[in-house]
């Protein structure tokens, strides 16, 4: 059985304990959901004692499944209040799984001030090591230090300065496979103030000297299924694009239908689209000898990952996503993905998410802040939030307690985090899912871009929501969103199940390991003072027209309180 390990971080105690028989069969965000639902009382104080950081792999972590090896990370979230999972790529997932290591739990509030490391020896042994000579470090810096005293065969999970300081808008992040960088994050609601509040800068993961070898329920029959989900994966037309260009390609899609957000949200349509779309992306890196279709964890057989070079061929970034994209570039007027790509690194090091970055920083434009388009001041908010400053401290709560702290009316957040890229009066089906999920306002929920429906009508979006979140959940809980949805398919997930943990599967049975996932979140928000009206867009979504299409919001209240009714 895979192992548990649970530190205490007051008493420095760290019990290991085998995987649950209960907790067996999930992964990924189902676990998180199960243990903060078993362990976590949801009216919690989010940087508590009583609320806990559990950090685990996925259901598929261990095999050869490809893409299998994301890193979960959940607990109670400082920014939204509820539930809360975020998953990143990177090598984190890779180390623990060859350790046989499923979960870490981070329990209680230390007594002192000191920091710690929590460090996973060659032989899978746990040790907190103190870490004073790395607090005040940010992710770069930290990183390369930690490799100078442990190596270079390490994975490292690590918050920056704005998890030290709590940011409600803080990340972990993870050393990415292609670059050795820390540039893949755990991203949204918050959790690296969590861990920041437990003390414990950063999990260090040796390379294994004994990997674990997975045990297959049935291997003859698993590995008849992997190879025809690999050939699937690999030859899936519509995965081109990502091996080419990666998710930067997604601007030319959402900037063609109004999709991509402009200007906080205001949907003011402008012509500077092209200066940050798919093309200009290949050409910047194709001249500063930057590099496409790179895997950001091992076993990935997709490579939609990527390195960003400045001007003069020197690494600035690396996994420069459409998110980062939209909400740091057209979302702020910002029409140069150079300054796209410093904001990016900035985030990276600091350690906040870029997506509630992005918004922040659109809501201080939109106040008057600083001017529309401006990557320079752009990047200084982000040395305001470095230095601790008055309106550095407001912007690190993110992008809501930002908009009521300077009087903006127009807040593009649900349960108080930030919107994705996509405007919700032209995706409505993705409108839903933000007003809907627990996680709040997150695209990862359900994504409903390529769904068969008109996205301005209001028919039958509640209901492709409603379908779309529990796959989502469940893929969350296995691999990679996109490895899910090239070649996930009633033929080939009951046979991986199968072949992995035994027991007679059908695509329905696999659906509902995030079904019950949702279902669980949704009850852990209830019990920590939910309502209904927290499963709201902002009014003015609702009221002011799209310039672009002339379409509002118009998804009835009552289809929204349905959609999480199983």
């Amino acid at each position: 059985m895979a192992k548990v390990y649970r530190v205490n971080v007051k008493t420095k105690a760290i019990g290991q304990e085998e995987i649950k028989e209960e907790y067996r069969l999930l992964g990924g965000r189902s676990l998180i959901s199960k243990v903060l639902t078993d362990e976590v009382d949801p009216t919690c104080d989010p940087l508590g004692a009583g609320n806990k950081l559990i950090i685990c792999t996925s259901l598929f972590a261990g095999t050869t499944v490809p893409a299998a090896h994301r890193l979960s990370v959940g607990g109670k979230s400082p920014l939204t209040g509820g539930i809360k999972e975020a998953n990143s790529g990177g090598t984190a997932a890779t180390y623990l799984a060859r350790h046989n290591i499923k979960m870490i739990i981070l329990e209680d509030l230390p007594v002192g001030d000191d920091w710690q490391l929590l460090k996973i020896g060659k032989d899978g042994t746990p040790e907190l090591v103190p870490a004073a000579d790395c607090a005040g470090l940010n992710n770069y810096a930290l990183v390369e230090k930690l490799k100078e005293r442990y190596g270079e065969a390490i994975s490292v999970i690590s918050i920056g300065t704005a998890g030290e300081m709590q940011y409600r808008n803080s990340t972990l992040q993870i050393i990415d496979a292609a670059t050795g960088y820390p540039s893949r994050a755990a991203a949204r609601g918050g959790l690296g103030s969590v861990m920041g509040s437990k003390k414990i800068k950063a999990v260090v993961i040796e390379k294994s000297a004994s990997p674990h070898t997975f045990q297959y329920a049935d291997k003859e029959r698993y590995e008849a299924v992997r190879k025809k989900f690999v050939d699937i994966t690999i030859n899936n037309e519509g995965m081109t694009w990502l091996r080419e260009i990666g998710t930067p390609a997604i601007t030319d899609i959402t900037g063609s239908t109004a999709i991509l957000p402009f200007r906080n949200f205001s949907g003011r349509f402008n012509d500077k689209v092209g200066s940050i779309g798919a093309e200009e992306f290949l050409a910047k890196l194709k001249a500063n000898g930057g590099k496409s279709g790179e895997p950001c964890q091992t076993g990935c057989v997709i490579h939609c990952s990527n390195r960003y070079n400045d001007a003069n061929g020197e690494y600035l970034t690396s996994g420069l996503e459409y998110e980062t994209i939209a909400l740091c570039g057209s979302n702020c007027d910002i029409a140069d993905l150079d300054a796209i790509a410093r904001i990016d690194r900035l985030c990276d090091d600091f350690g906040i998410d870029t997506i509630e970055t992005g918004v922040t920083i659109g809501v201080c434009m939109e106040a008057g802040k600083i001017p529309w388009g401006d990557g320079e001041a752009a990047a200084g908010l982000i040395e305001e939030m470095k230095a601790g400053s008055e309106l550095g401290k407001i912007l690190g709560q993110g992008a809501l307690a930002t908009g009521r702290a300077l009087g903006v009316k127009r807040i593009p957040t649900v349960k108080g985090q930030a919107m994705a890229g996509y405007e919700p009066r032209n995706l409505k089906g993705t409108g839903v899912t933000y007003a809907t999920s627990p996680m709040g306002a997150d695209h990862t929920a359900g994504l409903t871009l390529e769904a068969p429906l008109d996205p301005l009508s209001p028919l039958g979006q509640a209901a492709v929501s409603s379908m779309l979140q529990p796959m989502f959940a469940t893929a969350d809980s296995l691999m990679c969103l996109f490895a899910w949805f090239s070649a996930a398919s009633p033929e080939t997930m009951p046979e991986l199940m199968a072949g992995i943990y035994g027991g007679e599967w059908d695509f329905n049975k696999v659906i509902d390991v995030g079904r019950q996932s949702v279902l669980r979140e949704k009850a852990f928000n209830t019990a920590a003072g939910f309502t209904a009206e927290d499963d709201r867009l902002p009014e003015f979504f609702l009221t002011e027209r799209s310039p672009a299409t002339g379409a509002v919001f118009d998804i009835k209240p009552l289809e929204i309180d349905g959609v999480l009714d199983y």
